[in-house]
């Protein structure tokens, strides 16, 4: 039991997942903070102020966009790999916010008055999206 303990937490093991573990969590902090400049809405206000809709359509757009970082960390073969390819993953994510709120009229607007219709169609194709973008960062055959 201790061998095993052993081989999986050796120091390439470790020193990799800190790695991973600091270079995902910054780009995920990076991926927040540009998405809620982009959008028209003010997310955190409205969330402070206990808008339901903001927190659901903001929470979908981080799992949209934390499902590929995910994949991408499976199949990098270096944390420069998974960076591109998050950035990819970043920015087709926030294409799909685009494309609903043109798809959606007024889906800002939307959100801030507290639609949680609006929000919940929002947060559905920013998960599918990220479910489809992962499924495509995959290494080619």
């Amino acid at each position: 039991m201790l061998d095993a303990i052993k081989l999986s937490l050796n120091s390439t093991a470790v020193v990799g997942f800190i790695i991973y573990i600091v270079a995902a969590g910054i780009l995920f902090a990076l991926f927040q903070f540009i998405y809620t400049r982009l959008t028209p809405h003010k997310e955190f206000v409205l969330i402070r102020e206990n808008n339901t809709a903001a927190a659901i359509a903001l929470g979908g757009s981080l799992i949209g966009f934390a499902l590929p970082a995910s994949s991408i960390i499976s199949y990098s073969v270096s944390v420069l790999d998974f960076v591109v390819w998050v950035v990819i993953a970043a920015v087709v994510q926030l294409l799909a916010f685009l494309v609903t709120s043109f798809v959606l009229k007024g889906l800002s607007g939307r959100i801030a008055k507290g639609e949680i219709a609006a929000a919940v169609y929002a947060a559905s194709v920013a998960i599918s999206v990220g479910f489809l973008n992962s499924a495509c960062m995959t290494p080619s055959v």
